[in-house]
């Protein structure tokens, strides 16, 4: 029986990662014997390489649209996987071009939405559904019919170092840097840090080293902020209580763990398209995140914390 080749396009971001593992796991298991590869961007490239999914990770150049050069080059990168078929979860015009980089007379199946594709996805809702709903839609058109839910019991870490009290709280207080207007007030988390240190509960503060001068503005907390890789992050949503956190991409990570989770969302981004999913997730959401009282969050816990 000849072995086929698959390919998983995946640019990113970290949270829409996350948000793939169920169509990661589901593709693995209807292609048990191929060959799996996925595209994905730099920054993401030695994550993947940890995944069970993948046999081989392949790093996006992201060419520029004027540099044919680079995408000459890419195109030969593509067409000597000589992919059977290629499962495109970005759904992008950027991973929709990627399409046509391919020669003609050897384009493999292609799942996505570029235009001349074998295995379009044609429903007329996608553009409105949240993004695992998407992408199991478009697996389904494709062929694949079982869809376990994510498994992350392989992405492990060592938080035995930190020395971590057993009674714990996960804050987020971060985002992307050019998306400030997602983040509730750091007063508001130095607040809520302060009420759930005087029920027993240590806040624990989470990010990336960037963000680092927030844990300045939540004195009391202990702070892990730059100090945890993707398989720590899962192993602290193990052992936490839950975790409360802005959108960004580790909160995805912390509710798919199995964190109890509330996420807060402001005008800038929808949580039907694109709320963490895990056994126990909320959505807190107002236009202007600064109008979220810390009571309402605590009212929320699954476990509520006394004033």
């Amino acid at each position: 029986m000849v072995r086929r080749n698959i390919l998983i396009v995946k640019l990113g971001a970290f949270g829409n990662i996350v948000l793939s593992m169920a169509a990661f796991r589901a593709i693995r298991e209807h292609h048990a014997g191929a060959r799996i590869s996925v595209l994905t961007g730099a920054a993401y490239a030695d994550w993947l390489r940890s995944f069970p999914y993948f046999d081989e990770v392949l790093v996006d150049p992201h060419p520029a649209w004027w540099d044919l050069a680079a995408a000459r080059r890419l195109g030969r990168t593509l067409a000597k996987g000589e992919f059977d078929r290629v499962y495109d979860l970005q759904t992008s015009k950027r991973s929709s071009w990627y399409f046509a980089l391919f020669p003609a007379k050897r384009r493999p199946e292609w799942s996505g939405i570029a235009f001349g594709c074998s295995l379009p996805d044609r429903d007329p809702r996608r553009n409105i559904l949240h993004d695992a709903v998407r992408q199991q839609g478009q697996l389904r058109q494709a062929g694949i019919t079982a869809f376990p839910p994510a498994d992350l019991s392989w992405m492990r870490g060592d938080i035995a170092r930190f020395g971590l009290p057993r009674d714990f709280a996960l804050l987020v207080p971060g985002s992307s840097p050019d998306r400030l207007v997602k983040r509730w007030p750091t007063d508001r988390y130095r607040m809520l840090a302060q009420r759930l240190a005087q029920r027993g509960i240590a806040p624990v503060i989470l990010g990336a080293k960037a963000e680092a001068g927030l844990a300045a503005e939540i004195p009391g907390a202990i702070d892990l902020i730059g100090r945890t890789g993707f398989g720590d992050v899962a192993e602290l949503a193990r052992a936490a209580r839950f975790a409360i956190g802005n959108d960004t991409g580790p909160m995805h990570l912390i509710a798919t763990a199995g964190c109890p989770s509330i996420t807060l969302f402001s005008r800038d981004s929808d949580p039907s398209h694109c709320a963490p999913v895990g056994r126990w997730t909320r959505e807190l959401r107002r236009p202007d995140l600064a109008d979220l009282t810390v009571e309402t969050v605590l009212e929320t816990l699954p476990e509520p914390v006394e004033a």
